[in-house]
């Protein structure tokens, strides 16, 4: 195998003619045995008209299936100008000025990628599917976009907050790849979309109604109030019926008093819909009534279910742009078999792309050097680089330069050879590079060996950058390439996402700041392509009695569970066993040597013939766990997202955040994660809402997966349609309106903590006049898509008294129908990343879903909470909520936290009857309960009076998440003034309890306690799983084992549950032993609170 050494630079010209000169030689003796190479009659239809016929030229050539299409290109070329056909046309163009087109099924499709194998390609398999002879390949001018096209283009680059069409950043053209590639899913979606249902988007359950619901019906009954006009009619329903039946009982119903409700006499229920009052969510399609979101809202709730009744919305007003782009190519981007790549036996003149897997010798990197524009201040240090290569997380081979005294530009110019072999390099595999500094004296080693000595501790980190080896259609990296390098933040800079951000393929945009360190590759006379996996034999190895207790073990341990070597290879041994057992999946794939070629054929034919997986029950957990950072390999991520498939609109909703975080753990932009994504949000707007904000939030605030996340969003909004678009327009200028007075604002009163009456006043001013000057007159809330707001009510606005001087801002509501006189209220926020609430808040839903399996309500609060921008966000202002710092300090000033009966006081005054009391006093308990093991599991159970909040119905909640897990280390580590949770004397006095004594309404909550803890132990894989990723991707520098090990130790993982269940009634029994420290702590937040005026959420 022939490679271009680089260690006297030759140059490359002159190594390509001795190659040249060798093949003759070898010529001889290779053809006479070599491969018969595939031809494939083509009739290429070229650009050009014939002058007689006007037709246009055509062109039929033999073309070698090993040919890319960039030379197939060329060699049509060359014989139309060796022919002497239309010179003014193809002596003044090159070939590169026409583009590919196939007809597939009626539709057109580019053949798109120049260094694909002619044989390939889609449209070859097609052609052979038909038998055709010879196929027909049009040559066409590659199309300019035009004005309204570039101008729709600009629009969407606003509404993502980034422009996709900028590839000054880029060292290939994954970026236009994946634009262009994404076409084919959103065309499926597309066409396969009920325009109608689409248009109304029913938001459905798929869970059983929970026992604790039905108590609320009576007889499978429940009462509708269906309104028209400014009348309205009751009617009962069965919770079974589906909403045509609802509307065919309420014309029944009616059917003498039409003229009362004005619905005319020549219309039925088929020309009608119904519709929530005051929300966009409608009750619409084939399922029962019961499994409407908003209906049971109401059942929990106690609230009347108030309907209205009106014509469907027009589907066409979800009208999609038509596309400019021709689709592309299936099969883009696939390489050939090894079998079509070797060289082996095959003509060396007529090789054109060779198998990686023919690469037999080891891979190595020169480091030619690193250039700085500014260095850091201590100018004693050294500095040396570290490249790793890693699959996922598996280090694959490690080497590092010697080092060298940190100057502006420091030479190396030295091969690093790793001790792996270029055909072993799998798909996925990323050249880490990291600069490391240290001090003079400490270093001892040198040279390029890989010391782990003391010195090593020292280093420090100071810049690092990823290198897929193998790019995104497969070919093996080759020549010079300078890398702009991303910076460690330092210790006082925001580094919540720093483990996820150092997995990133991108480089540092901002190029003029920036380290470069420049590397130079192998390389070959042509492409070197990674080839699509082969079939192979089967081998079934029977697992030994005495060895299947070992295996239970280790399938039943939990995913964070380290697995010995031997536990590895015992996996791996009885591999076929394994794929009988879905959950011992992660384990399998964990002890998958990804650096062995042989090791990955073999896990690609088990998981390709593997049937089990498909038809076992879906399990989030076990899916979620092979999309997390250990797997890098496409066909096993492929395998958990075909899992998810399955998950109805409410659950992908529930993971969505987590899914879109995920999608930073893919090596390449195009993935079966990002399609899944993206069919799913083009087939529900509520899921097309979120996934709009949870993308431009992480354009907005992560540069390092903001091209990733941008072409997926583009490929969205695309599809999504025009009434959407409108409303992202307006949400996006809404948010960018009130960030401009927030940041006025905050420059008025940075220094003072009060907020005094002249910056209300101008806060007030500033809003007025935005409303007069083009405000939107309505949007759709952020964080509650069903919600429209509308005009601001000024004199309700004002400024927070905290440290980024949010705003407390009220909305009318728009919508008409809305029987409601309550405003909406909305806290914005610029300074804070809510990334962190969201995170956290999203695992609060996760854990009710899971209570309600169990059928218990705990009443948590998860109130809406979005990021929509670089620090920016909303949050819900909960109505009749206040924090317990308010309520104590109402009564007694500073000393109100030592007052045992304030609260429980507190409630009885907003309480209008004893049995209303009773009432708030029972919802106190379940959420008490709910928010201890809910805080306590995620290790944010110590807070203060601050964050606390109850409503006036007795629901106790939590808020403002991100300030604990930022202070995360002295949580984990409980120290001993500390408690696991917050229960506080004045507390348990609503409960009818104090000290050591017990209370019917105390041992309840005892009771709830433990039924929610041991439910969620019953999730523990999935908890466990969704905490790392948690911490891998918005989490202050926290993958230690430490901080990992803290939720199975918060969920006595591996222990019987008799044992679990004691050990959370010793937490609770701990909290009423320490519970007067709390109010201790309590104490001095408000004597200190009120000394600097501390966040105040509460009106």
């Amino acid at each position: 195998m022939e490679q271009v050494s680089d260690e006297e630079e030759p140059q490359p010209v002159v190594l390509r003619e001795e190659i040249r000169r060798r093949r003759r030689k070898m010529k001889a003796f290779t053809s006479t045995f070599s491969v018969a190479v595939d031809q494939i009659a083509v009739e290429f239809v070229l650009p050009t008209t014939t002058k007689s016929s006007r037709s246009p030229d055509t062109l039929l050539l033999e073309v070698a299936g090993n040919w890319t299409v960039e030379q197939v290109k060329a060699q049509v070329w060359l014989r139309v100008v060796a022919t002497n056909l239309c010179p003014e046309f193809y002596q003044k163009y090159s070939p590169d000025h026409c583009i590919l087109l196939y007809q597939k099924k009626g539709n057109w499709c580019e053949i798109y990628d120049k260094h694909q194998v002619f044989q390939t390609l889609d449209c070859v398999r097609y052609w052979k599917a038909l038998k055709k002879d010879v196929g027909k390949i049009h040559l066409t001018c590659r199309p300019q976009p035009s004005e309204e096209s570039t101008q729709y283009q600009r629009y969407l680059n606003y509404l993502i907050g980034y422009d996709v069409t900028d590839v000054s950043n880029v060292h290939d053209d994954e970026l236009e790849f994946t634009r262009r590639k994404l076409l084919t899913p959103r065309k499926i979606e597309l066409s396969d979309r009920d325009p109608k249902l689409y248009s109304m988007d029913p938001w459905i359950t798929s869970k059983h109604l929970p026992e604790y619901l039905l108590t609320k019906v009576t007889n499978s009954h429940i009462l509708l109030v269906i309104h028209r006009n400014k009348a309205s009619q009751t009617i009962k329903v069965s919770i079974d019926d589906t909403p045509v039946q609802v509307l065919q009982t309420f014309f029944t119903k009616i059917s003498n008093k039409r003229a009362l409700l004005g619905v005319p006499e020549d219309v039925c229920e088929a020309d009608y819909v119904l519709r929530v009052c005051g929300r966009e969510e409608y009750i619409y399609g084939n399922h029962p009534v019961r499994d409407f979101h908003w209906v049971r809202q109401c059942l929990k709730n106690g609230e009347e279910i108030h309907l209205v009744l009106e014509s469907a919305p027009n589907p066409g007003q979800d009208l999609v742009q038509r596309e400019d782009w021709a689709q592309v190519d299936d099969c883009t981007g696939v390489a050939g078999t090894h079998e079509q790549l070797t060289i082996d036996e095959k003509d060396h003149e007529r090789v054109y792309t060779i198998s990686l897997w023919d690469c037999h010798r080891k891979f190595r990197v020169k480091i030619l050097g690193i250039d700085i524009p500014a260095l850091p201040r201590n100018p004693e240090l050294i500095v040396y680089v570290e490249a790793s290569i890693f699959h996922g997380q598996q280090l694959l081979a490690q080497e590092r330069t010697s080092s060298k005294a940190f100057t502006e530009e420091v030479l190396w110019n030295a091969w690093l050879e790793f001790n792996i072999r270029i055909r072993d390099l799998p798909k996925g595999a990323r050249l880490s590079l990291q600069v490391f500094c240290g001090k003079a004296q400490t270093q001892i080693s040198k040279g390029g060996s890989s010391s782990h000595d003391g010195s090593k501790t020292k280093n420090r980190l100071l810049y690092y950058v990823n290198l897929l080896l193998v790019d995104h259609r497969s070919l093996l990296r080759q020549g010079e390439f300078i890398l702009h390098m991303w910076k460690m933040p330092e210790k006082t800079e925001d580094n919540s996402s720093v483990n996820a951000d150092k997995l990133t393929s991108a480089t540092n945009p901002d190029k003029a700041s920036s380290m470069a360190v420049a590397i130079l590759l192998d390389k070959y006379c042509y492409p070197v392509a990674l080839p699509k996996s082969r079939e192979g034999e089967r081998g079934q190895r029977e697992m030994p009695n005495h060895l299947r207790k070992q295996f239970e073990v280790i399938v039943e341990t939990d995913p964070l569970h380290p697995l010995s070597q031997e536990d590895k290879e015992l996996l791996w041994h009885f591999r076929e066993e394994c794929m009988r057992h879905p959950r011992a999946y992660p384990k399998l794939l964990g002890s998958v040597l990804w650096g062995r070629q042989e090791a990955v054929l073999a896990t690609h034919r088990l998981l390709e013939r593997s049937s089990v997986w498909d038809r076992s029950v879906l399990d989030v957990g076990l899916a979620m766990q092979l999309l997390d950072c250990h797997y890098s390999d496409a066909h096993v991520r492929s395998m958990a997202v075909r899992k998810l498939e399955t998950l109805g609109d409410d659950d992908v909703l529930r993971y969505l955040l987590q899914l879109v975080q995920a999608v930073k753990f893919e090596p390449y932009h195009d993935s079966a994660l990002a399609r899944f994504l993206l069919k799913r949000a083009l087939r529900s707007k509520r899921i097309g809402h979120f996934l709009f904000w949870f993308l431009r939030s992480e354009i907005a605030q992560s540069m390092h997966y903001q091209q990733r996340y941008a072409v997926l969003l583009e490929a969205y909004l695309r599809g999504c349609g025009e009434d959407m678009l409108q409303d992202f327009r307006r949400q996006v200028e809404m948010t960018e309106a009130l960030q401009k007075v927030t940041r006025e604002i905050k420059a008025m009163s940075a220094e003072k903590y009060d907020v005094s009456a002249q910056v209300v006043f101008q806060l007030r001013q500033k809003l007025e006049n935005l409303q007069t000057s083009g405000l939107p007159e309505s949007f759709r809330v952020p964080y509650d898509p069903g919600l429209r707001a509308g005009a601001l009510v000024i004199e309700q606005c004002k400024v927070m008294a905290s440290k980024k001087r949010p705003l407390w801002l009220q909305f009318k509501r728009a919508d008409p129908t809305t029987l409601s006189s309550d405003t909406i209220g909305v806290i914005f926020k610029d300074g804070d990343d809510l990334r962190q609430d969201m995170l956290i808040l999203q695992i609060l839903l996760i854990m009710e879903s899971i209570w309600e399996e169990e059928s218990l309500d705990l009443s948590l609060l998860p109130y809406g909470c979005i990021s929509t921008g670089n620090k920016i966000g909303m949050i819900e202002i909960v109505k009749d909520a206040t924090t317990i710092a308010n309520i104590q300090q109402s009564v007694v000033g500073s000393t109100g936290a030592f007052k045992d009966e304030i609260l429980n006081q507190w409630l009885r005054d907003k309480c209008v009857s004893e049995e209303k009391f009773q009432q708030a006093v029972e919802r106190f308990v379940f959420s008490c309960g709910g928010y201890c093991v809910a805080t306590y599991v995620l290790g944010v159970g110590d807070r203060h009076n601050d964050n606390i909040m109850i409503t006036e119905s007795g629901n106790l909640f939590h808020i403002d998440f991100g300030h604990i897990l930022g202070n995360y280390k002295s949580f984990l580590g409980i120290s001993k003034e500390r408690v696991p949770f917050v229960l506080t004397p004045d507390f348990l006095y609503v409960m009818g309890t104090s000290g050591k004594k017990s209370s019917p309404h105390f041992q309840r909550f005892q009771d709830v306690c433990v039924r929610a803890y041991l439910a969620l132990r019953h999730h523990t894989n999935l908890l466990v799983i969704l905490f790392s990723m948690m911490l891998m991707t918005g989490m202050p520098q926290l993958t230690s084992k430490e901080d990992i090990e803290y939720i199975r130790e918060a969920l006595t993982v591996g222990r019987p549950e008799e044992e679990a269940q004691r050990h959370l009634l010793d937490q609770i029994e701990i909290c009423r032993d320490k519970g007067w420290t709390v109010q201790f702590n309590w104490f001095l937040h408000l004597v200190l609170g009120i000394k600097q005026g501390v966040d105040k959420r509460s009106a």
